[in-house]
């Protein structure tokens, strides 16, 4: 398969349906739209709803049938970098190589920007026009895993992990906490949505996230390396800020080559757990490469 290929037109066709379910600029309040609009098409890879995607074709289904859930997963996770971008918690002046929302908005703005695409995701998801095939016991279904994966027990309780443990020291227990909490829960949800969606099986499901449980924190391996060794101009925002501020990330904690390391073994796990699955899951597996060896 062209894998840049693959990537490049699943994202088109998240970019095209988030395109017809926010609303355009003009649409009064016309601020209000005007920021969510700026980050929400600010060039994100889309790696979540693409994830959503390709578990759904891994089980034989089609990616163009669970697009309204896969543009849900991206409004969550764009709500939580324009949030995780404010002053009150990062401070960062750029997200994606452009200024970030509050720089462009002020923060009043951009945490209403934040706030209306939490909302708005699941007003989708629960939206009886989309996902006409789906009974209303999987759609509650589907509901239920996203809000705990973006709540309490997932992307937020990840994040307060997060914040609380700046400047001091943690164990390694604590900052699989925050990885798999903060940035692992959300990828988890992606591909468990998409194999819902397409009916999978118990040992599927299983497979499944367990291979999503292994990229998601070699995402964030990867992310903290990158903070360190990345090039400003192509991972499109500051680096060196996880040393400024004392975060607890694994190449702090044990070190580059052991992070590296680490990022090697999650990915050869992750590779393991789709041994059963056919060609239809090469997208995952390719995904899963990219994660670890990415440079951007």
């Amino acid at each position: 398969m062209n894998f840049d290929s693959y990537l490049s037109d699943r994202k088109k066709r998240v970019d095209m349906a988030l395109r017809e379910y926010i609303p355009p600029e003009h649409t009064y309040p016309t601020i209000i739209f005007q920021a969510v609009r700026y980050s929400l098409f600010a060039g994100g890879k889309r790696l979540r709803p693409i994830l959503c995607m390709a578990a759904t074709e891994a089980l034989g289904g089609s990616a163009d049938d669970v697009l309204p859930v896969a543009c849900a997963l991206e409004m969550i996770h764009t709500y939580s970098l324009i949030h995780d971008d404010l002053p009150a918690i990062d401070n960062d002046d750029y997200r994606r190589g452009i200024l970030t929302n509050h720089k462009i908005f002020g923060e009043s703005i951009a945490i209403l920007a934040g706030d209306a695409l939490l909302t708005e995701a699941f007003r989708l998801l629960a939206n009886p026009d989309h996902l006409k095939n789906i009974d209303a016991a999987k759609r509650l279904d589907l509901i239920h895993d996203i809000s705990e994966a973006a709540g309490f027990f997932g992307m937020v309780g990840g994040q307060v992990m997060d914040v609380q443990s700046e400047g001091k020291e943690v164990d390694l227990a604590t900052l699989h906490y925050i990885h798999s909490r903060k940035t692992g829960a959300m990828i988890v949800t992606s591909i468990r949505s998409g194999a819902v969606l397409a009916g999978g099986k118990p040992s599927e499901m299983e497979a499944l996230i367990r291979y999503a449980t292994q990229i998601g924190l070699a995402f964030q391996i990867a992310d903290d390396i990158l903070n360190i060794e990345g090039e400003e101009k192509r991972i499109g925002k500051s680096t060196g800020t996880d040393r400024t501020r004392g975060k607890a990330t694994y190449p702090a904690l044990v070190g580059i080559e052991e992070s590296r390391k680490k990022g090697r073994e999650l990915l050869d796990e992750a590779l393991s757990a789709l041994v059963s699955f056919d060609e239809k899951a090469e997208p995952l597996r390719r995904i899963a490469r990219h994660i670890v060896e990415r440079d951007f």
